[in-house]
């Protein structure tokens, strides 16, 4: 074992021996110096070469059919030795880039540990992309290789270029078989020397709001920076977590690869074609899931299921990708009688904020600055510390899982790094206990009156009506106001769109808001989201400004309910 995974493991055994002590975890923990570390080789074939840890289940597919098949961390050692002695035969080598496109199948594993064994950078993509969008990706991100289901062969017809052609389960004329890999030896040797800064991940998010960003993670960075994500989640040997996230996204490897794997847990997976709350309820049931992770998207629609027929509720639930609302964590907690831990994180890093295990959860709180993450708020307008201002990272103590940078974006590097500070672009504030509350993103935030608004605050409160599935509130041009907040809302089942309903809807916002907050405008509608499910507020921004301009005074629109 060399040096830099000896650090490795010795940071990971801190956490796990103040999983519970967060003030000694936090004023005590440092990132481990990595120097020459390959995670696939040094950490995963380790535990896979003992005879007992090897031997324990790290892969759990359950399918939309219900049937299932699971992969230890043994079984799946050779079976990526294989891929990666194949993908080498066929050109792949060190620095070359590859588009994985896959499902939640386990060639998508197995891909990912060979192109690490290899030293090739990944660059995930969802299966939702349109050619244009592998288009970009093949000339921005620079890929010379690309791994995609039989299913998903035909979007690169339009897409030319030299590059490798790998289909996976079917190939068609002009592809390479990724099946042939089995013939291939399961004993693999490196053919040079890994490096923690060597990058492994090319990352295009999902533009909320402006074209994709280009975020370049390294082997340090998300192997070894995910330390903080299995310490907020509370991971360890044994536990079955399962964690609802679509392939191509940050996320799915937060949670579906490095933290649960750092934890030498096994990671269960759902490979359905489309959300169903009553099976993933099934699934926790059982498979007896310990650990349950999915999106605020997924959290509120489960709780418009019944959560009280679990037998044995995972007695570890979190969430991440936008902030929680109260009233999803009171419900969950009187049906399973556990609390969710909400945690912040990005793309461009792993968890920086959160709840982890045994500590206090103050309602509508995201928690505390994680372990390695010195988080400082700072005001937009002084540029200094603050209670209340956006989330941003000392970057005098540059922790290990922030990313190296938006991959040759000079500008948009210089913007996110201005200051000796990360800029996250959200805004929170911080109370006596040193707990963070999110406000929104910096660009959400708006005033209404002169008062700040915080379009968070104003959805937890509507979500709270039982008449309410999900809400997106903007603010809406007003002559006299300025803006007044507008809510779009989705209805749960069994609700009509009728002024009635709005009439309730807004009758209760107003009982439950300041007056200043109260939400004057309301609309019912889809509202829009990204390919990873978050909502784009910037769109609902944009319609109410064609609607109404500037705040010169055009009427409300079709369907809009006024208080």
């Amino acid at each position: 074992m060399n040096r830099s995974a000896e650090a490795f493991y010795a940071a990971r055994e801190f956490l796990v021996a103040h999983r519970d002590d967060y003030e000694t975890a936090y004023r005590e923990f440092r990132w481990p110096e990595i120097d020459e570390f390959n995670w696939a080789t040094d950490h995963f074939d380790t535990v896979a070469a003992d005879p007992e840890r090897g031997a324990a289940r790290a892969l759990w597919i359950v399918e939309q059919d219900g049937s299932e098949a699971y992969w230890s961390y043994r079984e799946l050692s050779a079976r990526s030795n294989k891929v990666a002695n194949w993908l080498r035969d066929h050109g792949v080598a060190r620095g070359d880039r590859i588009i994985l496109m896959l499902g939640n199948q386990v060639e998508l594993w197995e891909t990912l540990l060979a192109a690490m064994k290899l030293g090739a950078v990944v660059i995930p993509a969802t299966t939702l992309l349109t050619p244009a969008d592998l288009r970009d990706r093949l000339d921005r991100g620079g890929a010379r290789h690309v791994v995609v289901g039989a299913a998903d062969t035909g979007k690169f017809d339009a897409v030319d270029g030299d590059y490798t052609r790998i289909a996976v389960r079917g190939a068609p004329e002009g592809w390479l078989d990724y099946g042939d890999a089995d013939t291939a030896s399961s004993v693999f040797a490196p053919d040079g020397v890994t490096r923690g800064s060597d990058t492994l991940l090319l990352y295009f998010t999902s533009g909320t709001t402006a074209k994709p960003k280009l975020v370049e993670h390294t082997h340090a960075s998300y192997p070894v920076g995910h330390l903080s994500t299995m310490y907020w989640i509370g991971l360890q040997p044994g536990d079955i977590h399962l964690n609802i996230s679509s392939p191509g996204w940050a996320k799915h490897a937060w949670s579906n690869v490095f933290a649960p794997w750092i934890a030498e847990s096994c990671v269960l997976v759902m490979n359905y074609s489309k959300f169903d709350a009553e099976s993933v309820l099934a699934v926790l049931d059982r498979c007896a899931v310990t650990s349950f992770c999915a999106p605020p998207t997924v959290w509120r629609m489960l709780i418009q299921a019944d959560l009280s027929g679990l037998a044995n509720p995972p007695a570890k639930v979190v969430g991440a990708g936008e902030p929680l609302n109260p009233e999803v964590i009171d419900q969950v907690e009187k049906a399973w009688g556990v609390r969710i831990r909400d945690g912040f994180g990005q793309t461009e890093s792993t968890v920086q904020i959160g709840n982890p295990p045994g500590q206090l959860v103050k309602p509508g709180s995201m928690g505390r600055p994680i372990p390695g993450y010195p988080i400082v708020l700072v005001d937009p307008v002084s540029g200094q510390p603050a209670d209340e201002g956006e989330i941003c990272i000392d970057l005098s103590q540059r922790p290990l899982g922030l990313m190296v940078g938006y991959h040759g974006d000079e500008e948009r590097n210089d913007e996110a790094m201005a200051g000796g500070y990360y800029h996250t672009g959200d805004v929170g504030s911080r109370d006596a206990d040193g707990y963070i509350t999110y406000v929104g993103r910096s660009d959400d935030v708006f005033k209404a009156s002169d008062y700040r608004i915080s379009p968070f605050e104003l959805e937890s409160v509507l979500i709270e009506h039982p008449a309410v599935a999900e809400a997106a509130v903007v603010p809406s041009p007003d002559p006299v106001r300025l803006a007044v907040p507008k809510a779009y809302v989705v209805l749960a089942a069994g609700h009509e769109p009728t002024e009635e309903t709005a009439r309730a809807i807004l009758e209760f916002a107003r009982d439950n808001l300041a007056p200043y907050k109260r939400i004057r405008r309301l609309e019912f509608a889809e509202l829009p989201k990204t390919i990873s499910g978050k909502i784009r507020r910037v769109e609902l921004r944009g319609r109410e400004t064609e609607l109404r301009g500037t705040g010169a005074g055009a009427g409300p629109s079709g369907g809009e309910f006024v208080l």
